[in-house]
Parts: C-alpha cells; structure tokens; sequence
C-alpha cells in the first residue's frame, strides 16, 4: 500500500471541506499495513499481511450529524461521500449534547515512527516465531503464541482550520507455553513502538520458564497475602479503574470518583503516596498520536494522580462547557512512577507472600469501589524468606485496584506493557502490596 505524504493528505481534506455545502466538517484518513504470524502446537499455522487505506467524513447541520466513510480517493469518490454524509446528517435527529468542531490546534509532533519496526518483513516475523518453537521442542514444552506488527499514518482535519499528519509503528508479541500433560503452564507478553526493544528470544524464554517452574502445584489456603504483582497482572487491574476518571460518571454519582452528595473527588487523596500516575504523549517508550482522535484536541502531558491525589478527569467537549472546564485531549498512554527494582529484588525482600505473573478473566463487581473479580494463571508462586519455594494452585481473587494502590509496600521497574481493557499503552512497574483477597481456589493452570 502506498502510504500517503502530509502533502497529498492534505490536499484530499482541502478538496473534501471544499465539497461540503453543510455547516460544519470533519475529515480523518487511516491507514496501514499489519503483518502477523500466528502458531500453535509448536508450528506455525497462519501468516499474512494487510493493507487497508480509509476515509471517514462527518458533516453537521446544526444539531444534526451524518458520517459516511470510504476507500476509494478519486475526485468522484470523494464527492460521493460527502453527498452521502449530508444526506445522513439531514435524516438525523438532532443531538441535544452536539458540540461543533474545535478550533485550529498547534500539534506538536510525537516520535511515534521507529524505522526498525517498519522494516519488519515475513523472515523476521517467521524468527520470531522460531525462537518460541525451536526451545519449546528442546525443553519438551507445547507453545502457541501471536505475533503482529503495524505501520500506519493518520490524518485529521475539520472546517474550522484543524489539521494534522503522522505516522506510527508498533509491534506486540504474546506466547503461551505448557508442558505436554499440562500440569505447567508459562505466558509473556511484550508491546513495543520500537522493534530494537524487543527480544523474542528472551521473551520467549520467559514464558518456557514459567512452564517448567509452574509443574507440580501445591494448593494454597484461600486469603489475603502479601503479593507481587507482575506488570501484566496489574496493568488490566488498572485500567478499568482509569476508565472511571471520567468527569461526567464521578459529576453524576456514577464511579468511584464520585462524591455522597454530588460532585467529584478531584483534589481528594485516595492512593498511597507513592501513587503517581500520568500521561505523556511524548515518551519514546510509549509515544502515541499527539491528538485526541475522537474530539480532534491535542494533547498535553496531564497528572492523573500526583503523590497519591486524584489530579484530573477526563472531559468531553460537551461537560467541559457544562461545567466550564478548558477540555484537553484524553490520554492515550499511561505512566506509572516506579524505581530501578527488579522483580527479582521484590521477591529478594519478601518474607512470605505468593508471586502472580498474570490475571485474566476480569469482571466488574461493584463500579462504586472497583471492586473488581477475576483469576491468576499460567504461573504462580510461594514466596518464602526473599525466594520463590515452590508453584501454587491458582486462585480467584476479589479485589479492588483503588485498595491495591492504597496497600504498596515497594514498587519497581516500569516496562512497556499493552492493556487489554483500555486503549492504553502503559508502562506500569511490578510491585508488592499487601492484604491482596484471594477467596477461592481454581483448577486451572
């Protein structure tokens, strides 16, 4: 697919807000081409590698919006979706919370392009896969696993003098190992905008370990414990607690944030103190698109949660003028302050306590609290006096992230690490909280 300049983006969104005859207009082109590998039961199964290119076109007559996309770029084609987007708008009920387009943003670029990712080609993502394979076999292990790179632009314009143009690239890497009874059981995940970060032998090595090391697990009473958390456990955990940083949910009595009486907890000291929690959308680690796709605003580094205060909320267009707030672009990636500790040095200044890699199947229970339930997998473990003693049972747990936070006793590296229940890229640290409420058992490894 050829990839489309700032120069002829802009030309395409020029030509569309010429067309248009309604009151207002929003233009935002896509594009990219995602390559992936996937393989199970030590082969690889299926490869391939997709193209796609997209226009999407939103018009308003007053209160009134209609959106219309498409894949075709010629000047015929570009007319033919405005006409429809109008004819859509015309057809639609008025929105009595509309906000019309923002005003002219001043983007500052984010380094969200790596060339080293966008050089990936079949052999690499082939590579990578062999790795995982080849040690696999050798250690008598079953791996299945994905493995997918992207390389994309965006492009963003509306009728109010709004316009931008970047491009990005980005590569995640997951892999399930098990013994061949399946009694062991190993998982790992990487994420990463910049290929020279990422290591598939070691990643692959990670997930073999925690097999061979999970085999053989001793039940553990149900309780509350002393607990390690991996990045991967937490990052899911804390994502569906940012998710209630929304102003209107906490305004409204809807979220955790949210006040006896009304109003919201902003200001309020809800986490321990070595709580901080922000977003940057100029980290290299984690750099992401410096607009706000949804409202076209830009972005700003913003504190969500500063020495264990609730520092800012979320706002739409629409409760930002409510509530006559200045709106700001949301986050689109999540920072969590940590030290230079490893993993390793946690599990070295534990007495007793249990090591869980990673949680899954994770339901809502209680918006209010976050109390959250879910369970542990693919490799958890007895820690006694500073080292890991032996595998345990999984459990399930009930817990909330908002207690979690309030209960750290040590915090520690941060890695790049994708959440799967906010569209986040997060670099979230591994730590060690205590009174964590596991209630049950699972036999599930």
């Amino acid at each position: 697919m050829k990839f489309l300049t700032q120069e002829e983006s802009k030309r395409i969104c020029d030509r569309v807000l010429s067309l248009t005859k309604a009151d207002q207009c929003e233009v935002s082109i896509s594009g990219g081409r995602t390559g992936n590998i996937r393989f199970a039961r030590n082969n690889v199964s299926t490869a391939g590698l997709v193209d796609n290119m997209q226009l999407a076109v939103t018009v308003g007559y007053g209160k009134k919006q209609g959106t219309a996309t498409i894949n075709e770029f010629d000047d015929k084609a570009l007319e033919r979706v405005v006409r429809r987007a109008e004819e859509l708008a015309r057809l639609a009920p008025e929105n009595p919370e509309y906000m019309p387009p923002v005003d002219k943003q001043d983007f500052k670029a984010t380094p969200t392009f790596a060339d080293r990712t966008a050089a990936i080609d079949p052999a690499y993502r082939a590579q990578a896969a062999a790795y995982a394979i080849e040690e696999s076999r050798k250690n008598k292990l079953v791996c299945a696993g994905f493995f997918t790179d992207s390389t994309s632009f965006s492009t963003i314009a509306n009728s109010h003098g709004v316009f931008g143009h970047q491009t990005e690239t980005g590569l995640d890497f997951t892999c399930t190992v098990r013994t061949e009874d399946g009694r062991g059981s190993g998982w790992v995940k990487r994420s990463a905008l910049d290929a020279a970060t990422f290591d598939p032998r070691e990643a692959a090595q990670v997930a073999i370990e925690k097999a061979l090391n999970s085999v053989n697990a001793k039940a553990l009473e149900p309780g509350r414990y002393t607990v390690i958390l991996e990045p991967a456990a937490t990052s899911d955990l804390i994502g569906f607690m940012l998710s209630g940083f929304d102003a209107r949910q906490a305004d409204e009595g809807r979220s955790f944030l949210s006040k006896k009486g009304g109003g919201n907890r902003l200001g309020d000291k809800l986490f321990d103190q070595q709580v901080n929690i922000w977003a940057d959308p100029w980290d290299p680690r984690v750099a992401v698109l410096p607009w706000d796709g949804s409202t076209m605003l830009a972005r700003e580094k913003q504190h969500l949660i500063k020495d264990g205060r609730v520092n800012a909320l979320d706002y739409s267009l629409f409760w930002a003028k409510k509530q006559g707030v200045r709106p700001v672009g949301s986050a689109g990636n999540i920072i969590m302050a940590g030290t230079d500790k490893s993993t390793a040095d946690l599990i070295a200044n534990t007495k007793k306590g249990v090591l869980v890699t990673r949680t899954w199947y994770i339901r809502m229970v209680d918006p209010q609290s976050v109390l959250l339930t879910g369970l542990t997998r693919d490799g958890t473990f007895y820690i006694e006096n500073g080292k890991i003693k032996h595998p345990i049972k999984n459990f399930r747990f009930n817990e909330s992230p908002v207690t979690m936070l309030n209960n750290i006793e040590e915090i520690g590296k941060p890695v790049v690490i994708g959440g799967d229940e906010a569209p986040y890229s997060m670099l979230i640290p591994p730590m060690k909280v205590r009174d964590f409420n596991f209630t049950s058992l699972s036999d599930a490894v």
